[in-house]
Protein backbone atom coordinates (compact mmCIF):
# COMPACT_ATOMS: atom_id res chain seq x y z
CA UNK A 1 0.00 0.00 0.00
CA UNK A 2 1.33 3.44 -0.92
CA UNK A 3 -0.46 5.44 1.81
CA UNK A 4 -3.14 5.05 4.47
CA UNK A 5 -5.33 8.02 3.63
CA UNK A 6 -5.28 11.40 1.91
CA UNK A 7 -5.51 13.23 5.23
CA UNK A 8 -2.18 11.71 6.32
CA UNK A 9 -0.54 12.82 3.08
CA UNK A 10 -1.95 16.32 3.43
CA UNK A 11 -0.72 16.49 7.05
CA UNK A 12 2.83 15.53 6.00
CA UNK A 13 2.79 18.07 3.15
CA UNK A 14 1.58 20.95 5.34
CA UNK A 15 3.79 20.08 8.33
CA UNK A 16 6.81 19.65 6.01
CA UNK A 17 6.36 23.14 4.62
CA UNK A 18 5.85 24.74 8.02
CA UNK A 19 8.58 22.78 9.83
CA UNK A 20 11.07 23.49 7.06
CA UNK A 21 10.26 27.20 7.19
CA UNK A 22 10.59 27.18 10.99
CA UNK A 23 13.97 25.42 10.81
CA UNK A 24 15.27 27.95 8.28
CA UNK A 25 14.13 30.83 10.49
CA UNK A 26 15.70 29.28 13.61
CA UNK A 27 19.00 28.64 11.79
CA UNK A 28 19.06 32.19 10.38
CA UNK A 29 18.52 33.57 13.87
CA UNK A 30 21.18 31.21 15.28
CA UNK A 31 23.74 32.65 12.86
CA UNK A 32 26.47 31.43 10.54
CA UNK A 33 28.19 29.40 13.24
CA UNK A 34 25.34 26.86 13.09
CA UNK A 35 26.14 26.15 9.45
CA UNK A 36 29.94 26.21 9.61
CA UNK A 37 32.21 23.25 9.04
CA UNK A 38 31.37 20.74 11.68
CA UNK A 39 33.30 19.85 14.78
CA UNK A 40 31.97 17.10 17.05
CA UNK A 41 29.54 19.32 18.95
CA UNK A 42 28.16 20.96 15.80
CA UNK A 43 27.68 17.52 14.23
CA UNK A 44 25.62 16.37 17.23
CA UNK A 45 23.40 19.44 16.96
CA UNK A 46 22.98 18.97 13.21
CA UNK A 47 22.03 15.30 13.57
CA UNK A 48 19.63 16.18 16.40
CA UNK A 49 18.00 18.88 14.24
CA UNK A 50 17.59 16.41 11.38
CA UNK A 51 16.15 13.77 13.66
CA UNK A 52 13.76 16.28 15.19
CA UNK A 53 12.65 17.44 11.74
CA UNK A 54 12.01 13.84 10.65
CA UNK A 55 10.01 13.14 13.80
CA UNK A 56 7.90 16.28 13.39
CA UNK A 57 7.23 15.43 9.74
CA UNK A 58 6.31 11.79 10.18
CA UNK A 59 4.97 11.34 13.70
CA UNK A 60 1.39 12.29 14.44
CA UNK A 61 2.30 12.23 18.15
CA UNK A 62 4.53 15.32 17.88
CA UNK A 63 2.85 18.65 17.25
CA UNK A 64 4.46 21.26 15.02
CA UNK A 65 4.78 23.69 17.95
CA UNK A 66 6.69 21.06 19.94
CA UNK A 67 9.03 20.51 17.00
CA UNK A 68 9.65 24.23 16.54
CA UNK A 69 10.37 24.51 20.28
CA UNK A 70 12.86 21.64 19.94
CA UNK A 71 14.55 23.40 16.98
CA UNK A 72 14.82 26.59 19.01
CA UNK A 73 16.13 24.73 22.07
CA UNK A 74 18.84 22.95 20.06
CA UNK A 75 19.89 26.17 18.32
CA UNK A 76 19.96 28.01 21.65
CA UNK A 77 22.08 25.29 23.25
CA UNK A 78 24.48 25.38 20.31
CA UNK A 79 24.69 29.18 20.60
CA UNK A 80 25.31 28.96 24.37
CA UNK A 81 28.07 26.38 23.97
CA UNK A 82 29.72 28.42 21.19
CA UNK A 83 29.45 31.64 23.19
CA UNK A 84 30.78 30.04 26.38
CA UNK A 85 33.67 28.42 24.51
CA UNK A 86 34.72 31.85 23.21
CA UNK A 87 34.89 33.32 26.71
CA UNK A 88 36.18 30.32 28.68
CA UNK A 89 39.36 28.43 27.75
CA UNK A 90 38.49 25.62 30.17
CA UNK A 91 35.08 25.12 28.57
CA UNK A 92 36.55 25.41 25.06
CA UNK A 93 38.95 22.52 25.74
CA UNK A 94 36.03 20.50 27.10
CA UNK A 95 33.83 20.81 23.98
CA UNK A 96 36.26 21.45 21.13
CA UNK A 97 39.15 19.47 19.74
CA UNK A 98 42.52 21.13 19.27
CA UNK A 99 44.29 21.31 15.93
CA UNK A 100 47.28 18.95 15.80
CA UNK A 101 50.52 19.12 13.83
CA UNK A 102 50.91 15.94 11.75
CA UNK A 103 53.83 16.84 9.51
CA UNK A 104 56.58 19.33 10.24
CA UNK A 105 59.32 20.40 7.82
CA UNK A 106 58.58 17.47 5.53
CA UNK A 107 58.75 14.86 8.33
CA UNK A 108 55.80 12.88 9.64
CA UNK A 109 55.04 13.29 13.34
CA UNK A 110 54.19 9.65 13.95
CA UNK A 111 53.10 10.06 17.58
CA UNK A 112 50.56 12.71 16.63
CA UNK A 113 49.47 10.64 13.64
CA UNK A 114 48.85 7.60 15.86
CA UNK A 115 46.86 9.64 18.39
CA UNK A 116 44.70 11.10 15.65
CA UNK A 117 44.47 7.81 13.69
CA UNK A 118 45.78 9.41 10.49
CA UNK A 119 47.87 7.52 7.94
CA UNK A 120 50.76 8.70 5.79
CA UNK A 121 48.56 8.16 2.75
CA UNK A 122 45.98 10.62 4.09
CA UNK A 123 48.63 13.26 4.71
CA UNK A 124 50.14 12.63 1.27
CA UNK A 125 46.67 13.10 -0.27
CA UNK A 126 46.20 16.41 1.56
CA UNK A 127 49.59 17.61 0.28
CA UNK A 128 48.67 16.62 -3.28
CA UNK A 129 45.26 18.29 -2.98
CA UNK A 130 47.05 21.48 -1.97
CA UNK A 131 49.00 21.29 -5.24
CA UNK A 132 52.36 20.07 -3.94
CA UNK A 133 54.38 17.09 -5.07
CA UNK A 134 57.13 16.91 -2.45
CA UNK A 135 56.79 16.56 1.31
CA UNK A 136 60.10 18.35 1.68
CA UNK A 137 58.42 21.48 0.30
CA UNK A 138 55.89 21.47 3.15
CA UNK A 139 56.45 23.33 6.41
CA UNK A 140 53.40 21.84 8.15
CA UNK A 141 50.27 19.78 7.80
CA UNK A 142 47.71 20.44 10.52
CA UNK A 143 44.66 18.33 11.35
CA UNK A 144 42.07 21.02 12.05
CA UNK A 145 39.26 20.85 14.59
CA UNK A 146 36.72 20.02 11.87
CA UNK A 147 38.77 17.06 10.59
CA UNK A 148 40.16 18.81 7.52
CA UNK A 149 43.90 19.13 6.90
CA UNK A 150 45.63 22.43 6.29
CA UNK A 151 48.86 22.35 4.29
CA UNK A 152 51.42 25.13 4.74
CA UNK A 153 54.21 25.33 2.18
CA UNK A 154 57.72 26.31 3.15
CA UNK A 155 58.57 29.95 2.73
CA UNK A 156 61.73 31.94 3.18
CA UNK A 157 62.38 30.70 6.73
CA UNK A 158 59.56 32.87 7.93
CA UNK A 159 58.08 32.38 11.36
CA UNK A 160 54.91 30.34 11.11
CA UNK A 161 52.74 32.37 13.47
CA UNK A 162 49.60 30.55 12.31
CA UNK A 163 50.90 27.48 14.17
CA UNK A 164 50.94 29.16 17.59
CA UNK A 165 47.63 27.57 18.62
CA UNK A 166 48.44 24.14 17.17
CA UNK A 167 49.16 21.25 19.49
CA UNK A 168 52.57 19.75 18.76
Amino acid sequence: MFFDDLQGLLRVAVISLLAYAAMVVVLRIAGKRSLAKLNAFDLVVTVALGSTLATVLLSKDVALAEGVLAFAALATLQWLVSRTSVSSAWFRTLVRAEPRLLLENGAYRRGAMAKERVTEAEIDAAVRNAGHGRLEAIAAVVLETDGSMSVIARGDDEELTALCSVRR
